[in-house]
């Protein structure tokens, strides 16, 4: 029998064994270190069903005999120094199975290993780079991040630029090139696809190998400090995505690491993802949620990541998740939850929010968990934010509609109200829905080369809007239209055609305008900071809100999700003096058809949508608008109904018209519904299209909300479409994605 080794003494190596050393990666894994006169590295690594370990490498001819490792600890700590051992040589632990067996490992808390093909650890030390980015960790440590903007900018580093010859920019290139564009953009932060050292490049880095390396496609260890640096003092956060919810079965890895099943499950029921081939965490195990929590605080300690974006959280919380009925077995209280994983996540969350109090730590749980970002102490798993995929499914799935059917389907727009404050969210377009067949942002909407275009210029307008942080996958900002190849540079050839660019403008100007206005931002997570006016004109697929931030300032954003223009559209507002249009996502200088609202536009008193006095403007297609208040009288609310939505006494009654002239005039009151009319481009202004006979049905509602009686069928109405100038005309070849 093994000599019983004592572990009390040493309290790193007791906490680690107890599941509380949460900064184990300066225990475990290779680290500069002397004995007596003597310099080299000393290894320590865990494998609990080994019976012997070996460190090998070229230094000793991978020969398992030379450099054999002592066991420290009853529970499988293993540890031996090698001395005169030179930084970046190559190493793996040579692991003796319980069956008799050897295998080489890699060591899974190596700080940097080698690119692949090629799966080997490296000895290096990561200490002593000298930072500059103390003033931003500073600001950062003291920001309230729910009532701060957060614009984030969604990178896969290996696909955002390249050289000429395909190979990917290195961390240093990447980050001058990157803090660049992105401070240009108004982006506040960036999110990394995995940079955890993971060995096929398909992965997109979500199955990772070295929970402790920055992969070594881009560099080095301290050239990813180095890009950290750069990027915080250039003002630009960092999130980084994280993936402790599943690891892959690559022999180097950590499957079966000891022969035996050591990081994931021995329950064959929650040991594989079935549908993915990957193994699941063994959240219930100690030394597994040391690992996984240190890998959570290394990031955030050694390279100063600003936050970490959790991936597949719904996948660890359940056990039926993706699994048939026989492939899973209820908890003990007869559930479906992982109980081992809840408590884990509730560890995690806790260790390092009360160790890095700037740090965040997100989400992305799409099963409709209770409580992601309510506090552990009450119940709560403890994030700071949530991936609103609720929101992100319903509005993408009523893009892709064709406008004439959208008003049987507003309810797409607005459920995301009726739990937008339940938690502290964050509205993401990711990178998930630009592959596999879902087609790029811009191909998912309707209608010819202009309505497109014009469909991602309100759709981005009305994020914006909306209550949430926010997330844009690279590409979608000058609307690329093939989907994202992950060994391929992003098309930024595209920004050669017009309509690219102006689309390009339209997204810097709104990220700007998103900043300078706190009522988008400072008020995200309640009612105080939004409120309806009219979400219910299903025949226009017209919503219209207000956000108002902490003092009470509001700005008012409409939007107009069909390719007719509105000539005189009509809304309640707040009492003020005017107001004014700060932006609108039609205007020519963006690519659109110029429909705006030039000067003051003066208040009426006529009683609208629960308020005393409305306003009139001109609606352009497929366009949101934003309109600010002069001299507003902070007056008392609307009333509001016990669901929170606001009564309504009447709808607008709005003039359609298809034409995109240049407002000459204020607006004139409309109390019915016009004809229609094709907008025309400056070239040809001076014709008109035919009238539509067909007039919008709006229904009155006075007193309390009642539901829209959903219209018949109706014949398509003529949609919008800005013929492109000359200007516009490509030079062969046409403009990619435009039909032929």
């Amino acid at each position: 029998m093994a000599e019983k080794k004592e572990t009390k003494g040493n309290l790193p190596l007791y906490l680690f064994h107890q599941g509380t050393n949460y900064r184990a990666y300066e225990l475990m894994g290779c680290h500069p270190a002397k004995r007596g006169r003597g310099s080299g590295y000393i290894f320590r690594v865990w494998a609990p069903h080994a019976k012997s370990v070996s460190v090998v490498g070229d230094f000793n001819n991978w020969s398992r005999d030379v450099n054999p490792m002592k066991r420290i600890s009853d529970d499988g700590l293993w540890e031996c120094f090698v001395s005169k051992l030179e930084e970046m040589e190559i190493y793996k632990y040579s692991i003796e199975t319980p069956q008799g067996d050897f295998r080489l490992k890699a060591d899974p808390y190596a700080f940097h290993m080698e690119t692949r093909p090629a799966t080997a650890s490296k000895t290096y030390d990561i200490s002593g780079y000298e930072w500059h980015d103390q003033e931003w960790i500073a600001r950062r440590d003291s920001a309230n991040h729910l009532r701060e903007p957060m614009n984030i900018y969604e990178v896969h580093l290996g696909s955002w630029r390249t050289y000429p010859d395909g190979q990917p920019f290195d961390y240093v290139k990447i980050a001058e090139e990157l803090s660049e564009y992105v401070s240009d953009m108004g982006y506040t932060h960036v999110e990394l696809l995995p940079v955890t050292e993971y060995p096929f490049d398909g992965s997109w880095g979500y199955q990772c190998c070295g929970y402790f390396a920055p992969t070594s496609r881009y560099g080095r260890p301290e050239d990813f400090m180095k890009f950290m640096d750069i990027m915080h003092q250039k003002g630009i956060g960092v999130i980084m995505d994280w993936v402790p919810a599943h690891f892959p079965k690559d022999a180097h890895g950590l499957y079966e690491f000891d022969g035996d099943f050591c990081y994931e499950y021995q329950d064959v029921q929650k040991r594989e993802h079935p549908k993915w081939g990957t193994c699941e965490f063994d959240y219930g195990r100690n030394e597994v949620q040391c690992f996984l929590v240190s890998s959570a605080m290394f990031w955030i300690d050694k390279y100063h990541v600003d936050g970490l974006r959790v991936d597949a959280v719904a996948s660890m919380l359940r056990l039926d998740y993706e699994r048939e009925s026989w492939q899973w077995s209820p908890n003990q209280n007869g559930g479906f939850e992982n109980l081992e994983a809840v408590s884990f996540i509730q560890k995690l969350n806790s260790a390092v929010l009360t160790q890095f109090k700037g740090a965040m730590m997100i989400a992305e749980e799409s099963h409709a968990w209770p409580n992601v970002t309510r506090p552990p102490q009450t119940g709560g798993l403890g994030f700071n934010f949530k991936w609103n995929m609720g929101w992100m499914n319903d509005t993408l799935s009523y893009l892709k509609l064709d406008p004439i059917y959208r008003s049987y389907h507003q309810d797409k727009l607005t459920f995301s109200l009726f739990y937008a404050f339940s938690e502290n969210f964050v509205l993401p377009i990711s990178h998930d829905e630009v592959v596999h067949g879902k087609c790029s942002l811009i191909n998912k909407m309707p209608g010819d080369y202009w309505q497109k275009f014009a469909g991602v210029r309100g759709f981005m307008g009305y994020m914006m809007a909306h209550p949430g942080k926010k997330l844009m996958f690279m590409g979608q900002e000058y609307g690329q239209f093939i989907e994202w190849k992950f060994d391929k540079e992003l098309d930024w050839l595209l920004l050669g055609y017009d309509s690219h660019r102006q689309m390009k403008e339209y997204v810097r100007q709104l990220n700007h305008l998103y900043l300078e206005h706190p009522e988008f931002w400072q008020v995200d997570t309640s009612w105080e900071g939004f409120q309806w006016i009219s979400h219910d004109d299903h025949a226009n697929s017209v919503v219209a809100f207000r956000r108002i931030d902490e003092k009470g300032d509001e700005i008012i954003a409409v939007c107009n999700f069909t390719p007719q223009v509105i000539e005189s559209y009509r809304i309640g507002v707040p009492e003020a003096e005017s107001y004014r249009e700060v932006f609108n996502s039609d205007s020519t200088e963006f690519g659109g058809s110029g429909v705006v609202n030039e000067g003051e536009l003066k208040i009426q008193k006529e009683p609208m949508h629960g308020f005393e006095q409305s306003l009139c403007f001109r609606l352009p297609p497929l366009g949101v608008t934003f309109f600010v208040p002069k001299g507003m009288v902070k007056a008392k609310k609307p009333a509001v109904e016990e669901s929170g939505e606001i009564a309504s006494s009447a709808l607008p009654e709005a003039s359609v018209s298809e034409s995109p002239k240049k407002a000459e005039k204020k607006p004139k009151d409309a109390k019915s519904a016009g004809n229609a009319k094709k907008p025309a481009s400056k070239a040809a202004s001076a014709k008109t299209a035919k009238k539509s006979a067909a007039k919008s049905p709006v229904k009155a509602a006075e007193g309390k909300r009642t539901k829209a009686k959903k219209a018949e069928p109706a014949d398509k109405p003529k949609t919008a479409r800005k013929p492109r100038t000359k200007a516009e005309q490509p030079k062969a070849p046409k403009e990619p994605g435009e039909p032929v």
